[in-house]
């Protein structure tokens, strides 16, 4: 079984298992935020979709100088809480009635609909503050009118709003935002810091459900002047794509501009579990001031993101159309477009150095004219890195750079064919590129019987277009081994696992050919790769999942590790907590040789935790005299088109201990009232007695005794009653309701309840 296919297989059968307690208690989830970046300076309304929201009480981003606070959570209401705020909107506007129309009415800007009631003074008769009530009515009808019965995605109909804060001098690049609740913390999704103006459009409300046949009734409908855009270059715009909809921008250009149009939609939004092939798939059109296209993209190489580059022949007023490859789209089909005269890299050569030593790398792309592009410091760890180039202080796309601890070379250009292989002396790590078209790199070595070799290629993994190829033949050009693809289980979110490997047991003493090329016979400058040639290096990579933990105060949460084992090693590898936080432990797991998965058990001895808290799971393990030490990387499982699953990294792991007792609260508090009794709904019906708000102190003097003078007979169970005290809750705490029609409803509730279920 392809190790994909069994990653599937694990993941459904691990799911399965956790599903009973997933559903006790909901991770906060997040599928998308929009925009999904700043401009350094700005203050941002970013608005996060996801579900098991309830209680969001603060947004954390990664990094300086950007913070984020929360302004408003907009939870999907049903139709039951939206017959309720229409009947508090009747009642507002009937008691404003009189006023408005003596008095000329005042318009209430978007910032006044999206004021929370809960910091008013809510002791104050609405009828005498035309101000709150007018906010008031404004938020509620905007409530209602973008409510959806039906959304396309359930699990993003939650609607938390973040206010962003990006200080001038804050570093460029992605950060992640996550969200807190009372019981736990969220996945993280990318956010960008950027330098350029930025250009948002409106964010659109939540898509609603199709039905096949009726498609068209669902699509929404947008005025002609939202279609389409002005913006001055250089910027980025930050838009969403519905369902059919193409998006356009107009800017000026001039002739001999170096146009660089970049994309980025699934590196926001990695895979969507319900969309097929599992992502956002823009594609880009250039229109000239004839309307004739000038260019077009659907990618750029491998990455779905695409990219224009294109050399400006004529002034005039340019059109960049962008919509999805079938035509799909929701609210989490997000993008973030670069237009501009922008230092963009295409490739660098070496794509990787030893570490410590130094290296000079050569890039080529566009507007690259007097850029740096500065290689990692000497005491950078291995591993990879990432490199950016730097024009007149703006930066470039960044790009990965690979350190090891091998000795390196670069290829020959003369070592094409067996006849000429370039002799190396192994371990060695290799620097080369597939030059052209049906080029076949050939590398010669000396070895002895029953020698174990490996031969692996790093290139997809560090942005090459390479699709590699190879093979190990012997002196006489018999074939011993070769390889196309290599699945790595740690290569998150490529999807196209293009790198090779081998590891061959050598039959006697004698030359060796290692030769490379590529799968579709393509090749060119940019197809570069590293090659490592080597005895086996035994060795592990760890991800765990989830990259966030809520665990009830006093009990435990289960974190699952995942293991990749290279060139051969199977020895068993002991997990644990490295360094923890007061008041969280975890006792140490093994995994046993040739296992790849197990779970580890983090355990509070608090209550609860006031912070968040960082945890770091370590594997240690063991190989002849050397002892190995590997950090687990923090990652999510996500799914793609209903079946694949991917571990995409993620830069923390945190963890949160609460009360499961505690209910999430906003800043405003509904007092709770009596449990409905047969004793004293009996006495309320009979007596007729006026019912006091407990939320407020004001009656609502409701007489409930029948025309006889005997109880009414209660309307509904227990069950019902109690959903319903729980929607006033909910609704009152968003600030959405009055403390007199609250109390009126809450009294209702009581005089209806009924002794039974």
């Amino acid at each position: 079984m392809r190790p994909t296919r069994w990653f599937s297989v694990v993941g459904l059968t691990v799911w399965m298992a956790l599903a009973p307690a997933a559903l006790a208690q909901p991770r906060p989830y997040i599928g998308f935020l929009y925009p999904a970046g700043g401009q350094q300076g700005a203050t941002v309304e970013v608005r996060l979709g996801g579900q098991g929201l309830d209680g969001v009480h603060a947004a954390l981003v990664t990094g300086s100088s950007v913070s984020a606070k929360v302004v408003e959570c907009l939870r999907r209401l049903n139709n039951q809480e939206v017959q309720l705020l229409n009947e508090q909107l009747k009642e507002l506007k009937r008691a404003t009635s009189s006023v408005s129309s003596a008095t000329p009415p005042r318009m209430i800007s978007e910032s006044d609909m999206t004021t929370s009631m809960r910091d008013q003074d809510q002791t104050t008769e609405l009828s005498g503050n035309d101000d709150v009530t007018s906010r008031l009515i404004a938020r509620i009808e905007k409530r209602t009118r973008e409510f959806v019965q039906t959304p396309a995605c359930a699990a993003i109909a939650t609607v938390t709003v973040v206010e962003v804060v990006i200080a001038p001098d804050a570093e460029p690049g992605q950060r992640e935002i996550r969200l807190v609740t009372p019981r736990g913390v969220s996945n993280p999704l990318a956010f960008h810091v950027g330098q350029l103006p930025e250009f948002t459009r409106k964010p659109m409300l939540t898509t609603r459900l199709h039905v096949l046949g009726k498609e068209a009734q669902s699509l929404r409908k947008r005025p002609s002047d939202e279609v389409e855009k002005r913006v001055a270059a250089p910027c980025i715009v930050n838009g969403q794509v519905g369902p059919g909809e193409v998006n356009r921008y107009r800017f000026e250009a001039r002739r001999g501009q170096q146009l660089v149009i970049s994309t980025q939609a699934r590196q926001l939004v990695p895979f969507i579990a319900d969309a097929v092939p599992g992502w956002f798939q823009p594609v880009l059109a250039l229109r000239d001031k004839n309307d004739r296209d000038v260019a077009y993209a659907d990618d750029y190489r491998f990455n779905p993101d695409p990219t224009i580059l294109y050399s400006v022949t004529e002034d005039g007023e340019y059109v960049l159309a962008i919509h999805d490859s079938i035509y799909r789209g929701r609210e989490d089909f997000v993008y973030r477009i670069t237009i501009g005269e922008t230092p963009f890299v295409t490739s660098i050569f070496p794509l990787g150095g030893q570490a410590g030593q130094p290296v000079a790398v050569k890039m080529r792309g566009w507007n690259l004219d007097q850029a740096e592009l500065r290689p990692p410091a000497k005491e950078a760890e291995p591993g990879t890195h990432w490199l950016t180039a730097t024009r007149n202080g703006f930066h470039s796309n960044p790009v990965p750079f690979a350190l090891d601890t091998l000795p390196e070379c670069n290829e020959q250009p003369s070592n094409d064919n067996a006849t000429q292989p370039r002799k190396v002396t192994l371990p060695i790590i290799v620097n080369g590129r597939v030059d052209h078209t049906d080029d076949w790199d050939v590398f010669a070595f000396a070895a002895r019987s029953n020698d174990t070799i490996v031969a692996e290629v790093e290139a997809r993994r560090l942005n090459s277009p390479l699709d590699s190829v190879i093979k190990l033949t012997s002196a006489t050009g018999a074939v011993l081994a070769f390889n196309d693809d290599f699945e790595d289980l740690t290569c998150g979110e490529n999807t196209h696992q293009a790198d090779s490997y081998f590891m061959a047991r050598l039959p006697a003493d004698g030359t060796y050919y290692v030769h490379i090329g590529d799968a579709a016979r393509n090749g060119g400058e940019e197809y570069g790769y590293r090659l490592r040639i080597s005895e086996p290096r035994p060795d592990f990579a760890l991800r765990v999942v989830p990259s966030s933990l809520g665990l009830r105060g006093g009990a435990s949460a289960t974190a699952t590790v995942y293991a990749q084992r290279k060139d051969g090693f199977n020895g068993p590898i002991r997990l644990a907590l490295k360094d923890p936080p007061s008041g969280f432990s975890s006792p140490p797991v093994t995994l046993g040789a040739t296992q790849t998965m197990a779970r580890l058990t983090v355990r509070s001895s608090a209550a609860t935790t006031e912070q968040l808290a960082n945890l770091s799971i370590v594997g240690s393990a063991r190989f002849g005299p050397r002892t190995m030490v590997r950090e687990a990387v923090p990652a999510e499982d996500r799914m793609q088109a209903f079946l694949w699953r991917h571990l995409v990294p993620a830069g923390e792991l945190k963890v949160l201990a609460f009360n499961p007792t505690t209910e999430p609260r906003s800043g405003r508090f509904a007092r709770t009232r009596p449990r409905p009794s047969s004793a004293t709904n009996a006495a309320v019906a009979a007596k007729g007695l006026s019912v006091t708000n407990a939320a407020s102190g004001t009656n609502a003097n409701l007489q409930v005794a029948s025309a006889s003078g005997e109880a009414a007979k209660p309307k509904f169970t227990r069950q019902q009653i109690a959903g319903r005290l729980r929607q006033l809750r909910l609704l009152f705490e968003d600030g959405l309701l009055t403390d007199a029609f609250y109390g009126a409803k809450v009294a209702e509730c009581e005089v209806g309840s009924s002794p039974s279920n």
